[in-house]
This record gives C-alpha cells, sequence and structure tokens, in this order.
C-alpha cells in the first residue's frame, strides 16, 4: 500500500501548538511540558499543568480521532466511566471542565483526565489474575445495569461483514489470495454467526439467552495499570474506554489469555474464580473465545488499512499489506476455523 502526503491527514494539523491552545481555551494552562504517548487510534499527551485542577497537575489529554465516534457516542463512554468511579471501580474517567467532560477545538474534539501511573500487569502471577477478575466482575456488574444507547454492539455485522466489505471494495487485499481470504472468512463466519450473541440483527437477552452487557471492549494487558501492593490505590487501574461496547462478557477476559492450552485455561480458572466472588460467569461464553479472537483479527486488517492515510500507520506497519501478510491472514483464518470446530477452554 501507498501512503498519501501527511498534510491530508487531520492529525496534521494537531500540532504542539494547538494542543496547548486547546486546553487554553477551557482554562488549562501547561507549563510547557508535554510529551506523547503512545497510541495510533487517537492522539494522547502527557501534560502538566500550571495551576492544579481539582488538584491534579499532570494529565492526559486525548485529541478523538476525527469521524470515529459522534459526540453522543464518546459522551456515552464519559458516563460508563464515571458510573464505574461512582462505584468505586478503579477507572479513570475524564476530568470535568467548566462543567464538560467532552471539549471542542479547531474542529477536534477532546477530553483531559488525570494522569494515572502503574506498570502492565504480571498475568503469569495467578494471584494477579484473581485480583483482575474481581475487578472485571464490578464492572460488568455496573454494565449490565443499563444498555448502551448510542454505541455499537461488537457483533458479526461491525466485525467481519463491514471490513469485508470494505476491504474488498478499496482493493486491500492483495490479488493473490483474495479469493482464498474471501472464501476462508466466509467459512469462518458460518461459525461465528452459529453464536446468537455474535449474528447481526439477533436479538438477545432472553433469560436463557447469553447476555449483552456494556464492556470495557478492549480490555488487553496495555490497558491494565498495575499498582504494587503496599502502595496507595494498590491493583488494577483499567483505563482506555474508547472501545467500550456491548458484548457478552467474555470479550474483556479472552484478552488476557496467553500461552498453550493448558497455560490458558490455568489463567482463565484464576480470572474466573476472582469474577465469581462479585458475580456469577455464564460458562456457555467459553464457546465464545475463538469466535471472538477471529472477529479480531478480521476487524484489525480493516483497521489498519483505513487509517492507512495517517502518517503514523505506515511508518510502524510497514509489513502491511503484502502478499506475505494476506497469506497469513489466510493461515491464521485458517487455523481459527480449526480451533472454533474444536473444544472450548474450560476453566
Amino acid at each position: 500500500m501507498t501512503s498519501p502526503h501527511d498534510s491530508h491527514h487531520p492529525y496534521s494539523a494537531l500540532t504542539p501548538d494547538v494542543v496547548q491552545d486547546a486546553l487554553a481555551h477551557i482554562g488549562l494552562w501547561g507549563d510547557g511540558r508535554m510529551s506523547a504517548l503512545n497510541s495510533f487510534e487517537n492522539r494522547v499527551y502527557q501534560i502538566h499543568l500550571e495551576s492544579p485542577v481539582d488538584g491534579v497537575a499532570d494529565v492526559v489529554a486525548k485529541f478523538y480521532r476525527p469521524g470515529r465516534w459522534s459526540d453522543a457516542q464518546i459522551a456515552e463512554e464519559h458516563a460508563f466511566a464515571e458510573e464505574l468511579v461512582a462505584a468505586e471501580i478503579p477507572a479513570v474517567p475524564p476530568l470535568r471542565v467548566q462543567g464538560e467532560t467532552l471539549h471542542h477545538f479547531n474542529g477536534f474534539a477532546f477530553s483531559v483526565s488525570p494522569r494515572r501511573g502503574g506498570r502492565r500487569p504480571e498475568l503469569e502471577d495467578f494471584e494477579v489474575l484473581e485480583w483482575t477478575g474481581r475487578f472485571l466482575a464490578r464492572i460488568h456488574s455496573v454494565g449490565a445495569a443499563r444498555p448502551f444507547v448510542e454505541r455499537p454492539a461488537l457483533d458479526a455485522a461491525s466485525f467481519a461483514h463491514e471490513p469485508r466489505d470494505w476491504l474488498m471494495d478499496h482493493g486491500a487485499i492483495a490479488k493473490e489470495v483474495r479469493t482464498a481470504w474471501a472464501s476462508a472468512l466466509d467459512e469462518a463466519l458460518a461459525l461465528i454467526e452459529a453464536h446468537a450473541v455474535l449474528k447481526p440483527g439477533t436479538t438477545v437477552n432472553a433469560e436463557d439467552d447469553i447476555r449483552r452487557i456494556r464492556l470495557h471492549g478492549d480490555c488487553h494487558p496495555g490497558n491494565i495499570l498495575w499498582t504494587p501492593e503496599g502502595q496507595p490505590g494498590a491493583g488494577p487501574h483499567f483505563v482506555d474506554l474508547d472501545d467500550a461496547r456491548t458484548g457478552p462478557a467474555v470479550q474483556d477476559l479472552w484478552m488476557l489469555l496467553s500461552g498453550d492450552r493448558r497455560q490458558q485455561t490455568q489463567k482463565l480458572g484464576a480470572l474466573i474464580d476472582g469474577y465469581e466472588q462479585f458475580r456469577p460467569f455464564d460458562r456457555r461464553e467459553l464457546a465464545l473465545i475463538e469466535p471472538l479472537r477471529t472477529l479480531r483479527l478480521i476487524h484489525y486488517s480493516a483497521w489498519i488499512a483505513r487509517r492507512w492515510d495517517d502518517p503514523a500507520f505506515p511508518i510502524n506497519f510497514p509489513w502491511f499489506g503484502s502478499r506475505d501478510y494476506w497469506q497469513g491472514q489466510v493461515d491464521m483464518l485458517v487455523e481459527q476455523i480449526e480451533e472454533m470446530q474444536g473444544e472450548p477452554l474450560m476453566a
């Protein structure tokens, strides 16, 4: 894939001066110390303020990718974060500045949150997994209290059908393997859509169905900041609700699993041991782990392809779009088809 000129992308206008001016627009003044944080989807900066707001001197300003979410969808993310904090769950909500959590400047929507320190959790430690499981259950108890109205569901429509159509329509798939990729994807979709909770247009949440609840949505280890025992606020802090959606609870568990099948089974057991101290876990959802993994695989390719005009993407994903890349995607889809046809993980 080729990269267009950097000036064509909206983020080319988001200079350090614009970032500082955006904060000044809402009455926050940086002292000149600013650093970019690792984020591809949005642009995120750590900034030190001259005068603290609500006792916070170090803040994180997130400038949302233009066109991705509507203001109403971002507002639901913010409201969900505030609900979690009200329930004494260690999430990181945006600050209310001038009474609002979402602000606008020069065509960008942005929010400002308190900076939280921490490290990646040690997910080889079963005690850490159990601790994380307890907090995930508490997040899901809040998430189950009411539905999202504006934010979409995690299903095959948004994570497979639409990405597939976009990739095919835009010629993003290497010609040599396009037919093989489409065939493998169709076979995978048939297995994914055998699960009603993931099938587009299916009404679920009857008593005998797997429930859809509000989720973190992207609960991988990089979105959990861990503070060791003995320090203030020990345990996990959940950050970045940017991908919050409606879906099955297991979506927030499976990305914390790694290793071979035996290791994943042991880690899953520790997570669910902690989870069920606060909330029952429906074991039927374990059969969704490989379908959800497959949906993420499909969605990931389209996510990179759509953002190729963003200069950060060709630099960080130089291997994307080649014949070898797409052959690798075919091979992974074939592997996932086999996994979905096998026995699910057991806890």
